[in-house]
């Protein structure tokens, strides 16, 4: 079979088995499961924490003693064996646990999948520069493939979706191994310290200001990244107690509008080159970061009927705000560092962003969103004033009752239902992501280099 067609199908699953239940599972653990906001913050941390070093330890564990191809296929099956086990938890707290196990296992298969292509195409004599992007971008593709396929059998706010992502990421594991060997390439020695096994000799980059700099703003734009991931479909999902709007396609179909982000995502990496060749490194960092302003105020003032085209720009300008700083992020490293270290900041430069930044996203959006922007509504009366419904409202009472609530004879509701103000926590998030772009561009003295030139020209060739 073609290399790089197996290369495309390992791309293409590797973010099958994610998307089946990333973009959704707020439905599932607010609508399903009737826990707690504050809890749900966590849940999207476990991808930062297990960032922070399962890569590291994985890549060690692929460069000195097991072949890429087979650790990769073990992680996967292990992924798929707790995300079968995942439907049979009925608490919040053991939920968050198993979770983060999951992500200690697939996590570090972004890096690997990336560099068992890189390795076979090397293998095989292709060029990775020219032959590596159109694989990769099935990865995506996959992506969309996965929520589609989730919200299309109805299976967006139940268990069924982590089945899902189960059964292909065991059938990921097993395709694994037929995949051409990567051995170990013994490129850590005997000799190596503990700080340069863990690339933790990068850190020494945080004594130059401009460099440090940069890793704080990575760190805190890297909290606004996964927001809308976890918040984006819940959100949409939530107009279904509107009467004016629980029918409508887009509130039924949330997860299919939402994938508009991932299209727009491939679309923008095309336009990359132009941007950088045009304004240079650090102008694409600032309009990126502009971008996630326009991503969160978009949603902020948008619904599913008038407002729609707010709500679809959102996800087209969604492709511009994680494409544009990541690549003209990783591009200021990789012309600001030394050979020797250049490796190591990269990690960093990951680890401050989808580590230490989603951590502190994660936790601070779901504390923040809890305490501030949701409410208890015990009384049916009270609940339909605020949907501008009538208390026997049949879309009302279609809801409460799909969330086990029963209204009592006396009007009350057999338990409250948690209504989140989600106006204010898009507009919060706008404020937040347009606070640290004029930060950003105040304080971030950076002028283009020719190295930065050489770079750009070499995307654009």
């Amino acid at each position: 079979m073609n290399v790089k067609f197996r290369l495309t199908l390992m791309s293409f699953m590797q973010f099958f088995v994610w998307a089946a239940w990333l973009i959704t599972i707020a439905n599932y653990w607010f609508g399903t499961k009737q826990w707690a906001g504050a809890d749900f913050g966590i849940i999207f941390s476990t991808m930062g924490i297990a960032s922070l070093f399962m890569p590291t330890l994985t890549g060690i564990l692929a460069d000195k003693w097991i072949n890429a191809e087979k650790l990769y296929g073990i992680l996967h099956l292990l992924y798929a064996v707790v995300m079968f086990y995942l439907p049979q938890v009925n608490d919040p707290h053991t939920f968050f646990w198993v979770i983060l196990v999951a992500m200690c296992f697939y996590m570090p298969t972004i890096a690997l999948s990336n560099s068992i292509s890189y390795t076979t195409l090397k293998n095989s004599e292709f060029d990775v520069v020219k032959d590596f992007p159109p694989i990769r971008v099935w990865g995506t593709i996959g992506f969309i493939v996965a929520m589609w396929i989730t919200n299309l059998t109805g299976n967006k706010a139940s268990a069924n979706q982590f089945y899902i992502a189960g059964v292909s990421a065991l059938a990921l594991g097993l395709y694994s191994f037929t995949l051409p060997a990567c051995k170990p390439s013994k490129l850590i020695s005997d000799k190596t310290t503990f700080v340069q096994k863990f690339g933790l000799e990068a850190f020494k980059l945080f004594s130059d200001y401009k460099m440090a700099l940069f890793f704080i703003f990575s760190m805190f734009l890297g909290g606004a990244l996964q927001l809308t991931n976890a918040y984006g479909d819940v959100f949409l999902d939530e107009f279904k107690m509107f009467p004016k709007y629980a029918d409508l396609y887009v509130v039924k179909r949330s997860t299919l509008i939402l994938s508009i982000s991932q299209i727009s995502e491939t679309l923008f990496i095309l336009a990359i080159p132009f941007f950088l060749k045009r304004f240079g490194i650090k102008k694409v960092m600032v309009i990126a970061m502009t971008a996630w302003v326009l991503r969160f105020g978009l949603f902020a003032f948008g619904n599913p009927a008038d407002g729609l085209w707010m709500i679809i720009l959102s996800c087209i300008v969604y492709g511009m705000a994680f494409d544009f700083f990541n690549i003209s992020g990783s591009l200021f490293v990789e012309t600001s560092t030394t050979p020797k270290t250049r490796s190591s900041a990269q990690g960093l430069f990951m680890m401050m962003t989808n580590g230490f930044g989603a951590v502190f996203g994660s936790l601070v959006s779901g504390w923040m969103i809890d305490r501030f922007f949701t409410k208890a509504y015990t009384n049916i009366q009270a609940t339909a004033e605020l949907v501008g419904s009538q208390p026997n409202d049949q879309h009302l009472l279609t809801f409460l009752s799909n969330k086990g609530i029963n209204v009592l004879a006396n009007g009350d509701l057999s338990r409250a239902i948690d209504v989140k103000d989600w106006h204010s926590i898009w507009l919060s998030f706008t404020i937040y992501a347009l606070i640290i772009t004029v930060l950003f561009a105040l304080m971030f003295k950076h002028k283009h280099t020719r190295a930065e030139q050489k770079a750009i020209e070499a995307i654009n060739h």
